[in-house]
């Protein structure tokens, strides 16, 4: 039967592997479209993988393939995928036999034109402005003289060459220069980085902390240039507490760095000239005004020099200006001896009035009157005096009757209270006693009911409780099977027993119970 089946099958037919067929495959694809250009949006893209590969799709509006780009085509990008970027992808279409699908190996990438870029930069621009970014009122003002430069930039190009030159013609200051990547992919991400790390230094640490920010770039195309568009520069430009210039491209070229940036200089040499003075012209503008100064200073001391003797040839002579208190002084010493004659002959008449009050006998009733007054107080005061001894000694007898009185009063109050204490100490114990015995009969008629309660009453009167081996009692002779080991309790005392037949066995006869055994209530057979 077997080889029947086998003289009917396709034997003209080549039989392939799975492995050989997938081979065959990749080979004829990549030898068809080895090179291809395709247009389409980019979809699933997130970024470089940890190895430094891309993986996304392109798609349209009708089907999507697969894409990748290699780390090492990765880095020579001039501008970075984004998702929903319309591009023209260059590279050769291969297979992947693992899971039999296809993709594309992407070499080169530019964007769909210069449109697509575009409408993507006002839609970022957009969102960015929306967001305050690019507001006047959260710009900083240059300082007019810095003392350090921070400068981020290629270190290799002109540019840093140009703005080195153009400081040390201008005004020779210390520059300190970020290297950074100013083309292809994660060189926005490094602008970035760099303009953090200069507003991150310490005042006091190893590298002076920049007066102002050169961010800078030579000029180039769109895509050149797609870095400084890049959002996460454009917010760090927009968070720096460093004033910051941007002078990325030629005049002519705007990045959204530019919006962000606190001044846009045309040219990364404009940027230098923006951020130092001339030395040259600002010591000319000293030299100019230090000898205004001097010749303001001298012509101020001439007009003071004038003033001064102005107002000399204004003032008066010194005869003038003594000759009125001269003449007051001469008038004065003329007058002096008449004045003091005058003077002496009203004192003399002064002391003649006084002179006739004092009379002997006008001294002696004075004295006389002087002395009575004084006789009269003495007498006042010693009236006084006896006064307030009186009333303090009467005060004083008054204090020690009412003190030999006082041991008496509380006597009488210590007895009372003993006598009042007595009493209630003999009213507590008649209460107490008179409780005591209520509780006593309220125990005693409780200890009534309870031994009328209890079952060992019922034992007395000859019943007895039957247990079974586990110590629970016995309701019934049907629990109970022959060679059971029971209890039995009586009124005075507990035994132990073994039943010789139950539920299951015959009764034996009973026998004829005496008078004494006719007395006790029946039990049952259990022996």
């Amino acid at each position: 039967m077997s080889s029947f089946f086998e003289s009917q099958s396709p034997s003209n037919l080549a039989e392939y592997s799975v492995s050989e067929l997938s081979g065959s495959i990749k080979r004829t694809v990549e030898q068809a479209f080895d090179q291809v250009r395709v247009r389409g949006e980019i979809s699933g893209y997130r970024g470089p993988h940890s190895s430094g590969h891309a993986y996304f799709a392109l798609k349209d509006d009708k089907a999507r393939i697969d894409a990748v780009i290699w780390k090492g085509t990765m880095s020579r990008l001039k501008f970075r995928p984004e998702e929903g970027m319309e591009v023209i992808a260059t590279g050769k279409v291969t297979t992947f036999p693992g899971s039999s699908k296809y993709q594309i190996v992407i070499e080169t990438l530019e964007p769909a034109g210069a449109g697509a870029l575009m409408a993507l930069l006002e839609e970022r621009k957009r969102k960015l402005a929306a967001e305050g970014l690019f507001e006047t009122a959260r710009k900083h003002p240059l300082p007019f003289m810095p003392r350090v430069i921070g400068v981020v930039t290629s270190p290799t190009g002109a540019v840093i060459r140009d703005i080195l030159h153009r400081i040390s013609d201008r005004f020779p200051v210390h520059v300190v220069v970020w290297p950074v990547r100013v083309q292809g992919e994660g060189s926005g991400n490094e602008v970035a980085a760099a303009i953090e790390g200069f507003n991150a230094f310490a005042p006091d640490g190893p590298i002076a902390v920049p007066d102002v920010i050169i961010v800078a770039r030579g000029g180039g195309s769109l895509e050149d240039l797609w870095s400084f568009n890049d959002e996460a520069v454009v917010r760090a430009t927009a968070a720096s507490r460093i004033p910051l210039i941007s002078a990325v491209g030629h005049e002519t070229d705007w990045t959204l760095i530019d919006y962000a940036a606190d001044q846009r200089a045309p040219t990364p040499t404009g940027a230098a000239e923006m951020a130092v003075p001339v030395k040259a012209e600002l010591e000319a503008m000293i030299s100019g005004l230090g000898a205004r100064l001097k010749g303001a200073a001298s012509r101020q001391m001439d007009n003071r020099r004038q003033s001064l003797r102005a107002l000399g040839r204004a003032m008066p002579s010194l005869d003038q200006l003594l000759a009125l208190p001269r003449r007051r002084f001469d008038e004065a010493a003329a007058g002096l001896g008449r004045g003091l004659q005058m003077n002496t002959a009203d004192k003399r008449r002064s002391f003649e009035r006084i002179s006739a009050h004092l009379r002997p006998d006008m001294l002696s009733s004075r004295l006389a009157e002087r002395r009575q007054r004084l006789s009269e107080r003495m007498v006042r005061a010693e009236r006084i005096v006896e006064r307030m001894m009186d009333r303090a000694r009467g005060r004083t007898a008054s204090a020690d009757a009412s003190l030999r009185a006082l041991p008496a009063r509380i006597l009488g109050q210590v007895h009372r209270s003993r006598d009042r204490i007595n009493g209630l100490s003999a009213r507590a114990d008649t209460a107490v006693i008179a409780d005591v015995r209520r509780l006593k009969g309220l125990v005693v008629a409780q200890d009534r009911v309870l031994q009328s309660l209890s079952y060992r009453n019922v034992l007395k009167r000859g019943y007895a409780i039957v247990y079974d081996d586990k110590g629970a009692p016995v309701h019934a002779a049907g629990a109970l099977g022959p060679g059971q080991a029971i209890s039995i309790e009586f009124s005075d005392d507990r035994i132990a027993a073994v039943t010789t037949s139950g539920s299951a066995a015959p009764a034996k006869p009973v026998k004829k119970r005496t008078e004494k055994q006719a007395d006790a209530p029946k039990q049952g057979s259990l022996f």
